[in-house]
């Protein structure tokens, strides 16, 4: 499943579900957590059971509430019969919390869990691997954890992460990358500043981060072009592909003047295999 980009759409508001079917996100994220007041909770629960068994032409996931609350438990009574492709699970706290939902699902349903909500989830990042097939990414965000801790917000003046975020965020990549699954930026709130958001996503795939999450329909492009290899990645990729093709069991080799080894040909393959996608 590709997941470069993965468009929020509040799980109350049936008419944004429609409309966003027609934006080239990679997936939709159908959202019954934040984005839903407590009173709209069983009102969002059924336009969002509705809307999934209306034909789709991309993936659906479902941000369900806490797995430790009984207002998952309706989520997932409700939403299940309509078989999304996968569950956002907020407030994941490591291998515990995925097994847990993984043992509550049937069938090929997915499971996206976001992180790094409590300070008790930081300490479990590298636990996701090998619980369960249903894994499709790892992802974070940067605003329960500092309300969770009291700190009066997560970025600094300018808009960049303070140390105890970035921190955050290099734990999921790493997370991910352990576990051997996509790593998942977060949202870029201020949906106006596409060239800051353009920016951003680069620095995300630049860093490791194989897709994001977008909150507005006019961010899902920028995230898709800044996640996929431009024509110029992709000829230096292939020559260097190239190269160790006609040089088998080389070592290290010159191109263009500066010398490539094994991991520029995994990095290589890596920009190939997205290309292809």
């Amino acid at each position: 499943m590709k997941l470069r980009s993965l468009l929020f759409v509040p799980g109350d508001r049936p008419e944004r579900m429609t409309k966003a079917l027609a934006v080239r996100a990679d997936a939709l994220i159908l959202d019954l957590e934040d984005a839903v007041a407590l009173s709209a909770k069983p009102a969002a629960r059924a336009a969002v059971a509705n809307f999934l068994g209306q034909p789709h032409t991309m993936p659906l996931f479902v941000r369900i509430n806490p797995l430790d609350t009984p207002l998952a438990d309706d989520d997932l009574a409700a939403i299940l019969p309509g078989r999304p492709d996968g569950i956002v699970l907020p407030k994941a706290q490591g291998a515990a919390t995925l097994a847990a939902l993984d043992a509550r699902l049937s069938g090929d349903i997915a499971i996206l869990p976001i992180a790094t909500e409590t300070p008790a989830a930081i300490f479990a990042l590298g636990t996701y691997g090998g619980v369960t097939r249903r894994l499709c990414g790892l992802t974070w965000g940067a605003e329960d954890l500092p309300a969770a801790i009291g700190a009066a917000t997560s970025r600094e003046a300018d808009g960049s992460y303070t140390a105890p975020y970035q921190l955050a965020r290099s734990l999921t990549l790493f997370g991910a990358h352990a576990a051997e699954v996509p790593a998942i930026e977060t949202v870029y709130p201020d949906f106006r500043d596409l060239d800051g958001l353009a920016a951003y996503a680069a620095r995300g795939r630049r860093d490791g981060f194989a897709g994001m999450m977008a909150i507005h329909p006019a961010q899902v492009p920028v995230i898709n072009t800044a996640f996929s290899p431009s024509a110029a990645e992709i000829d230096a990729a292939q020559a260097i592909v190239d190269l160790f093709a006609a040089n088998p069991g080389a070592g290290a080799l010159a191109l263009d003047g500066r010398m490539v080894d094994a991991p520029h040909l995994k990095a290589a393959r890596r920009v190939l295999s997205l290309a292809a996608d």
